[in-house]
């Protein structure tokens, strides 16, 4: 695939470099990271490529994304050619069993709820015991008024899919538990986004 017929999306292009400046902050020097639902695969290509000690498997559920993907991260030595994941198989027998970091982005809103649900257990199953999930998109959020476009964003959703839609943070929170992880930061990103960063219960 010529650079010319790679996929491209613009959020992705604007969103890069705010999400990379927190994943400098929060990451180690190195590790390994499972990219679910990694789309276009702008977002693996610039973060494998600032993080080069870090080895990067990029992943989606849909087979026909896996090209403009493997076209955006050629000649990045650290990232593995991309994997086709459901998230709602019980096992993901493709993906290496220690993770130090799962990342995924703008994926719990566009996809049933039954995605998360999955995504926290695969995530829990494959994490080291210091290691992160890290969620990044717009959430409802109790007690913060929602921005307009954002709630024009959810509306829009659930028009085309009723098992679409913005999803609240404590009802992430809690299927996050379910899974024995839980939340420990929020950060407010531009354009009504954040990133949402989840580790093991208890200690580490």
């Amino acid at each position: 695939m010529s650079p010319d017929a790679r996929p491209f999306s613009a959020a992705a292009e604007r969103n890069r470099a705010p999400i990379l400046a927190e994943l400098l902050r929060l990451l180690p020097p190195r590790g390994t990271m499972l990219e679910v639902a990694a789309g276009s695969g702008q977002h693996a290509a610039h973060f494998a490529a600032a993080l080069p000690a870090w080895d990067w498997w990029p992943s989606d559920g849909d087979a026909a994304s896996l090209p403009g993907i493997a076209a955006w991260c050629a000649g990045l030595a650290n990232v593995r050619p991309p994997l086709q994941l459901d998230v709602l198989a019980p096992a993901w027998p493709a993906v290496p069993a220690r993770l130090d970091a799962v990342y995924c982005a703008n994926m719990i809103h566009i996809s049933p709820w039954p995605c998360t649900a999955a995504l926290m257990q695969g995530a829990a199953r494959h994490l080291a015991n210091n290691g992160l999930l890290i969620l990044y998109g717009p959430m409802l959020i109790d007690g913060v008024i929602t921005a307009p476009g954002n709630l024009a964003f959810d509306a829009s959703l659930r028009e085309r899919n009723p098992a679409w839609g913005l999803r609240r943070l404590v009802d992430v929170e809690r299927e996050a538990g379910r899974a024995s992880l839980v939340l420990r930061e929020r950060v407010a990103l531009p354009a009504n986004n954040g990133l949402f960063v989840f580790g093991r219960a208890g200690p580490g």
